[in-house]
């Protein structure tokens, strides 16, 4: 499975695949993000769901409680020590069939104890992409919306697959904003 390259993602993005899509990467004063050389540096919304205890919620998969959050709009968001929150990029994906899209934190928060997890995007998969962010730190940690929060490499696979995300009508198909668990 090789990664692709910028020039790649640059052509793949003027079809679709990555919109607003920007052409270099942008680092002046931000946390960077833009295309990279094998890689494209998303941007996080100004939209932040934000875990809470206020409502002693339970959070479970299967039946999960919108009071576990407190929702937080705004150019930053500030996640309580050892605590967690969810937003989604500013840009919307449309994954080709042959490939698969996997997610990195950015160096800059990882060096300041704030992971970032996404799960894969799969095959023909297209949506703003929910993005988890954990505090791992004692202390409070500041989230820049606008700015870059992961960076997603694409890899592509040696034939197209048989049955594609659109073919199973996943459930997060097509999804904007912060999407929550389902089942």
């Amino acid at each position: 499975m090789p990664v692709m390259p910028d020039h790649w993602i640059r052509e793949q993005a003027r079809n679709g695949m990555i919109e607003p899509f920007i052409e270099e990467q942008k680092r002046e004063g931000v946390i960077s993000y833009g295309l990279s050389s094998y890689g494209y540096d998303a941007r996080c919304a100004d939209h932040f769901k934000v875990f809470t205890n206020v409502d002693s919620a339970i959070v479970d998969p299967k039946a999960f409680n919108p009071a576990s959050f407190v929702d937080r709009t705004g150019p930053v968001c500030i996640i309580p020590p050892n605590s967690f929150a969810l937003t989604h990029t500013i840009e919307y994906f449309r994954i080709p069939r042959d490939i698969l899209v996997i997610c990195l934190g950015k160096s800059t928060y990882a060096r300041c104890g704030i992971i970032v997890n996404v799960t894969p995007l799969e095959p023909e998969w297209e949506g703003q992409v929910t993005i988890e962010i954990s505090n791992t730190t004692p202390l409070p940690a500041k989230i820049y919306a606008g700015e870059g929060i992961c960076q997603f490499l694409f890899l592509q696979g040696s034939q197209p697959c048989e049955v594609s995300y659109a073919d199973k009508a996943g459930k997060y198909m097509g999804q904007r904003g912060v999407a929550l668990p389902r089942m």
